[in-house]
């Protein structure tokens, strides 16, 4: 037994100089580059990471935890649902005696390149990204460290390799159309968000649906792509409110967006839900104290974030390979929707 546990660590030393040796570089800098340390160059923490990935060599996840932190890397932390999600992995990570780090990488798919350099350092427990995917070299570098992560509620189609948490946007959007349908609207109009992310695709692609379902036609102009962002919600409204024949209804991709489309109905002289019925998504706490209280779309984001980082928690003891968790969106009727006014 102890023959097989010193066999197993010269194997250790020797990967790690076979590494070196490959690389062209001494261990220690290998090590520096395991431990994220910045004075390395660029090639050469390539080469090493590559290096490292042929052979295989990991971490133990015992020496990865060195720090029994959570870490959640956003885009931007500046939203409603930033906080929801910081939430719900607080739970999470309380109930195992942890910490949450947030990080706000200022990019919409991926982390910023300089985030994993603070990270490797650090070696959280484990790492929650709302992001639409991972750099292969971020990924390789991840996992040589045994940190697990998670994407949650990824933008893009998530990569067979990479853990996720999502949610039912097909169906939100769906339910979203269906309700003003069902109040008898017939001129439905959409702010989606970005043109480049699933998300925003599969509600459009729920509220084409719904209309098609109701035999009603969209009319050209009807769908529009914003950025999930007050202002962005505002623009948009006003270019279709300003149309020949505006829509009676507005479905929203997100409740910042249909806090812009209140202040564009405002500005035009509309009472909601008399003149204009305005639909959200996701839910967010401030959707019920707006005037009027608006109708949304629940997302569960903050058991969304529990459940990512339930999922650390599960990689981090047993391991495992990547899983794909959608939950259930459902909506919410408040006073923002009422039949359309008489023609």
């Amino acid at each position: 037994m102890l023959h097989a546990m010193r066999e197993e660590e010269e194997n250790g030393r020797v990967t790690l100089a076979q590494v070196a040796e490959e690389a062209g570089v001494s261990v220690s800098t290998v090590s520096k580059v395991l431990n994220g340390r910045q004075d390395v160059s660029r090639p050469t923490r390539l080469k090493v990471e590559r290096l490292l990935e042929v052979h295989g060599y990991q971490r133990t996840p015992k020496s990865a935890w060195e720090a029994p932190l959570v870490e959640i890397v956003f885009p931007e932390l500046d939203n409603l649902w930033a906080m929801e999600l910081i939430k719900g992995a607080e739970n999470v990570a309380k109930e195992h005696g942890a910490s949450v780090v947030l990080t706000e990488s200022g990019t919409r798919h991926a982390p910023d390149p300089s985030w994993i350099e603070g990270v490797l350092r650090r070696r959280p427990l484990g790492v929650v990204l709302v992001f639409s995917s991972l750099p292969l070299e971020v990924k390789q570098q991840l996992r040589s460290r045994a940190i697990p992560f998670v994407i949650i509620d990824p933008a893009g189609d998530p990569e067979p390799d990479v853990p996720s948490v999502g949610s039912a946007n097909w169906a939100g959007g769906l339910a979203a159309t269906r309700h003003l349908v069902e109040c008898g609207h017939r001129r439905i109009a959409i702010i989606t968000g970005p043109e480049d992310m699933l998300c925003s695709l599969a509600r459009l692609d729920g509220f084409r649906s719904a209309m098609g379902m109701a035999g009603l036609e969209i009319p050209p102009g009807y769908v529009s792509f914003g950025d999930f962002h007050v202002e962005g919600g505002r623009r948009r409204a006003m270019e279709l409110l300003a149309l020949p024949e505006r829509p009676t209804a507005i479905f929203a991709g997100s409740d910042l967006q249909a806090l812009g489309v209140l202040e564009a109905a405002r500005v035009h002289g509309l009472k909601v839900p008399d003149d204009l019925s305005v639909v959200g998504y996701d839910d967010v706490p401030i959707a019920q104290w707006t005037s009027p209280a608006l109708t949304t779309v629940h997302q569960p984001l903050r058991q969304m974030a529990e459940e990512a980082a339930q999922m650390l928690i599960r990689m981090r003891a047993e391991g495992g390979s990547a899983a794909r968790l959608e939950l259930a969106t459902s909506l919410v009727v408040r006073k923002s929707t009422a039949p359309p006014p008489a023609a």
